[in-house]
């Protein structure tokens, strides 16, 4: 058996190197380094891919957050409400522009924002929404569409985990995430189901004016040479990193198919584990992780016990965002927060790439499930 790894990007890289090689020296023979042809092809594609009008990169999926934000026009005092349980760079970026957080909690099987909590938390100063399209699946949009519609309300999908998913409303329309709100941010981080080589992102929306904006953002505010019309970053997606991302675009629908196979074997050996409840599928699910819920049994245990079998695995989140020191706030209540309080105990993710093999899975499953048995 390989060794086990969370990732494995050599191995995926291997299947075309060819290709990858290939775009990265056209890049380097050219020195087309910052907005090369390259970053425009890729644009070009991924907005045919997502069926979306525009796709502006940059260059991580936190800038594409903060420029989305910035795009919009978003002052400081401004209310944006969000999941308590995601990474911190989805709530940082509110914070770092002076708005004001408001975290909720989330639902208890699909661990998206919750619908109830998200109402209950509108105020005359809620300006924007920002559902965590978490670990590969849509949140409830159609019911935060509504919900933005009646409070005139922006909503930023943060879709850096659940690129190529898809997400049905109630009526059979099927469209990608991402697409979905009035703008939306992504990830290229090399972990993704779409990875660079490096640190990328970009912003995708259907408003014209909006993306007109945001192109002059995240290039110092210039749409011509050093004409600056609007206040910017420099936040560019760089021509290699394009040249990557091109290159893996067409295998992406394989690379979400091959997670779904790896969870459809994890789901088939959990499911019937009495102490381990496996991931809620509400729709479509691309697998950015795939994370059990551990009853029962001490899931740090759990952590040490697979560790100490060269069993790589994540606690993706151990701290809710409303206890960390930086987003500490006297309007939260404990009480807000109970699901969240309580995932952070029982999470724990595993291996989950494109690469697993059925041996390792079954090592993988074996492991889990003769601890927590045995216990």
């Amino acid at each position: 058996m390989k060794k086990i790894q969370m990732v494995d990007l050599k191995g995926q890289y291997n299947e075309i190197k060819e290709v990858v090689n290939s775009s990265i020296n056209e890049v380097i023979e050219t020195t087309t380094f910052i907005n090369g042809p390259k970053v425009h092809q890729f644009q070009n594609n991924l907005e045919d891919y997502l069926g979306v009008k525009h796709v502006i990169p940059c260059a991580n999926g936190t800038d594409a957050l903060q420029i989305a934000m910035m795009g919009l026009g978003l002052k400081p005092g401004d209310e944006v409400i969000t999941a308590d349980f995601t990474f911190a760079a989805t709530v940082e970026v509110i914070a770092v522009l002076n708005l004001t957080p408001v975290l909720v909690d989330v639902d208890p099987e699909t661990f998206n924002i919750d619908i109830e909590a998200v109402k209950k938390a509108i105020t005359p100063k809620t300006k924007a929404i920002v559902p965590v399209h978490l670990f590969g699946q849509c949140a409830n949009m159609e019911a935060i569409m509504d919900i933005a519609k009646a409070h005139d309300l922006y909503v930023i999908e943060d879709n850096a985990q659940a690129i190529g998913a898809k997400y049905k409303f109630s009526d059979g329309k099927e469209v990608m995430s991402g697409t979905i709100g009035h703008v939306a941010s992504t990830s290229f981080f090399p972990s993704k189901n779409l990875g660079g080589y490096g640190d990328g992102g970009a912003i995708f929306t259907n408003d014209d004016n909006l993306a007109h904006v945001i192109r002059g953002v995240v290039n110092h505010g210039m749409y011509e040479r050093y004409h600056h019309d609007v206040v910017g970053v420099n936040s560019r997606l760089d021509s290699i990193q394009a040249a990557v991302l091109d290159a893996k675009l067409p295998h992406l629908d394989t690379y979400n198919n091959k997670r779904r196979a790896a969870a459809d074997a994890y789901d088939m050996a959990f499911k019937s584990v009495e102490g381990i409840t496996i991931p809620k599928r509400s729709g479509d699910h691309v697998f950015h992780q795939y994370t059990l819920k551990i009853q029962g049994v001490d899931r740090d245990a759990l952590v040490a016990h697979l560790q100490a079998n060269a069993i790589p695995c994540g606690v993706y989140y151990p701290i809710p965002l409303h206890r960390q020191k930086a987003y500490v706030d006297a309007r939260y209540n404990e009480s807000d927060f109970t699901v969240t309080n309580q995932l952070v105990k029982e999470v724990i993710s595993l291996p989950m790439h494109t690469e697993l093999e059925a041996d390792q899975i079954a090592f993988i499953t074996k492991t889990v499930i003769d601890f927590v048995t045995n216990k």
